[in-house]
């Protein structure tokens, strides 16, 4: 077997997160003879914009969704109207709504410094997100981890949003339980190969219902330390969750990309 048989899908990036010094690089990745495609998600309005216009130069290569990521001071009103403005412009034109969730790491830093923290805002933004996700019937795409994680689960059953990913996941079996019931996605980093809470997810979690992901531009520690994520290493990823299943390479890259054309329709 070549590594060139080894086809995948990176099913969340931050395309537009890369500095310039990184973007040949980039390019040669999305280029790679490997790479199916990747799911490029969004930050807020300008992020949006930005990705956009990956998408268009990469056109069936850089697949855009849309949203405002949680782990921010809120938008303004005006922010707010303009993006989901954006949104229902988009609406027939992007992948998915993403990424939007809650705020746990954000919420976390501001207790330990003994501040307080109104979730409540952002669990209401959130729920402006899921409503359009079920009336457009266009995936979710969620940075929901521990204790947000519940909450989410419980606004995609309120609108029976099932075509959700959940993206470097982490939580309690209770609400892994629910998602894996419910038929929603997870996709594992390339810390599949060091985080032993992850690698005990990706052995359990139901085959049907994973994917890869880099979270580029975001860094990894191991072997990957000092390099720059990129979008091929979702093969890495494929390759270690395949060992972790007992599973041929093959057959598990073969399930894995139709994983990933079950959540998006391509």
């Amino acid at each position: 077997m070549s590594e060139y048989d080894v086809h995948v899908v990176d099913a969340h990036i931050h395309i537009d997160g890369y500095k310039q010094a990184s973007i040949a690089e980039l390019e040669a990745s999305l280029n790679h003879p490997c790479l199916d495609y990747v799911v490029a998600v969004s930050m807020n309005l300008a992020s949006c914009r930005h990705t956009e216009q990956w998408a268009k130069r990469y056109p069936g290569k850089v697949l855009p969704a849309y949203g405002f990521h949680p782990e921010q001071v809120l938008p303004t009103a005006d922010e707010q109207e303009g993006l989901l403005a954006w949104l229902e412009f988009h609406k027939d034109s992007m992948i998915a709504i993403g990424e939007v969730g809650l705020p746990y790491y954000m919420r976390e830093e501001s207790q330990k410094r003994g501040d307080s923290f109104d979730r409540l805002p952002y669990i209401e933004l959130l729920e402006l997100f899921v409503q359009r996700a079920a009336a457009w019937d266009l995936p979710i795409v969620l940075h929901a981890v521990y204790d947000d994680a519940p909450i989410v689960v419980d606004l995609l059953e309120r609108y029976s949003v099932r075509r959700a990913h959940f993206h470097w996941f982490k939580g309690d079996e209770k609400t892994v339980a629910r998602m894996a019931n419910n038929g929603y996605f997870v996709s594992f980093t390339p810390d599949i190969h060091y985080e032993d809470e992850i690698r005990t997810l990706a052995r359990h979690y139901p085959v049907e219902q994973v994917m890869t992901e880099t979270d580029g531009p975001w860094p990894f520690e191991g072997s990957y330390t000092g390099r720059h994520t990129m979008p091929i290493m979702a093969r890495d990823v494929a390759i270690e969750w395949a060992a972790l299943r007992g599973m041929d390479i093959m057959e598990a890259t073969k399930l894995l990309r139709a994983n990933a054309r079950r959540c998006y329709g391509v």
